[in-house]
């Protein structure tokens, strides 16, 4: 089995973004773009891992902090596709292109998801993130981009002994929500992590009053994420 890592960065949300993939030191791959989202990096890594790794017959363990990659690949995709690339509201999903690619990355494939939760010193996240995030400083800074060496001879799958070693949690599980503190040391475009397409799932409505200084710090992180405030919400709820 390989076990593998993939994060995405976007300094902005658009802005100046990353992705990468990690296994080990001697084998990680990244790159990314002068301007593009966080979704689009974490999307990106995933696809990239599953090219690298085409010519492998192994089981592929994806070590994951996006549960909009997750939930695209194991709950969402296969709904858009009957529907045209549409989501439950007819609207288009976002990213159709990128996600189109990794449908067909993944065909035949053996594979699983892990969700990890970020920013919380998982070693192989972290590896991941600090080589997408170098690329998006990269991209800000108009410096050459740190690609990685990708998958070369060396790369050994690891042992079954080694996915017991890490502590992960399934994709399917419940993630608790990240305490306020952890939150607290997030950057700009971790605002991010309420970037996501909505689930086919039933609506419900809810009526929130809010201050006129409680709306402004709301439309103002919606927009830093690039959502509507509704969008916004719903990713906090």
């Amino acid at each position: 089995m390989i076990i593998a890592a993939a994060d995405g960065s976007a300094l902005g949300n658009p802005g100046p973004a990353g992705w990468a993939w990690y296994v080990s030191d001697d084998c990680w791959a990244a790159g990314g773009w002068p301007r593009a989202t966080n979704n689009q990096g974490e999307l990106t890594a995933v696809l990239e891992l599953f090219r690298a790794t085409a010519h492998l017959d192994d089981e592929l363990l994806v070590q994951c902090d996006s549960q909009y990659v997750i939930n695209s690949v194991t709950k969402w995709m296969a709904g858009w596709k009957r529907k045209g690339w549409r989501k439950a509201d007819g609207s288009p999903v976002l990213n159709r292109e990128l996600l189109e690619q990794l449908d067909a990355a993944i065909a035949g494939r053996r594979y699983r998801f892990e969700w990890v939760r970020g920013h919380v010193g998982h070693p192989m996240n972290e590896a991941a993130d600090e080589r997408a995030r170098a690329v998006a400083e990269a991209y800000r800074r108009g410096e050459d981009v740190p690609t990685g060496p990708g998958w070369v001879g060396d790369c050994e799958p690891a042992t079954d002994a080694a996915v017991a070693a890490v502590p992960v949690e399934s994709a399917a599980s419940e993630p608790a929500v990240p305490a306020a503190a952890a939150l607290a040391d997030r950057e700009t475009e971790d605002a991010a992590l309420f970037d996501f397409d909505e689930p086919e799932a039933d609506w419900r409505t809810l009526s929130l009053e809010l201050t006129t200084e409680e709306h402004t710090r709301l439309v103002e992180r919606a927009r830093a994420a690039g959502l509507t405030p509704e969008e916004f919400l719903r990713g906090l709820i």
